[in-house]
C-alpha cells in the first residue's frame, strides 16, 4: 500500500478518534454539571450526542467550535 492510499484511511481514523473523544469529554462534563453549549441562530449544540453528530458530519467546523466552547475544568 502506498502513502497516497494510506492518507484517507489515516484521516478517517483521526476524525473518528476525535469524534469519540468529543463525545466522552462532553458526556463527562455534562455529568459534572458543566455542559459544553454552543448556540447560534437555530443551531444549538448542548448534548454529547449533538456534539458527536456535528463533529462526525462537519468535523472541520464543529471540532474547533467544540474546543473553543469547552472550558478548562476548575
Amino acid at each position: 500500500m502506498s502513502f497516497a492510499e494510506l492518507v484517507p484511511i489515516v484521516v478517517v481514523l483521526l476524525v473518528l478518534g476525535a469524534d469519540i473523544w468529543v463525545y466522552t469529554d462532553a458526556k463527562t462534563r455534562a455529568e459534572l454539571g458543566d455542559p459544553v453549549i454552543f448556540s447560534m441562530g437555530l443551531v444549538q449544540l448542548d448534548s454529547p450526542e449533538a456534539w458527536a453528530v456535528a463533529c462526525l458530519l462537519l468535523w472541520v467546523l464543529a471540532f474547533p467550535i467544540y474546543l473553543a466552547c469547552r472550558k478548562t475544568p476548575s
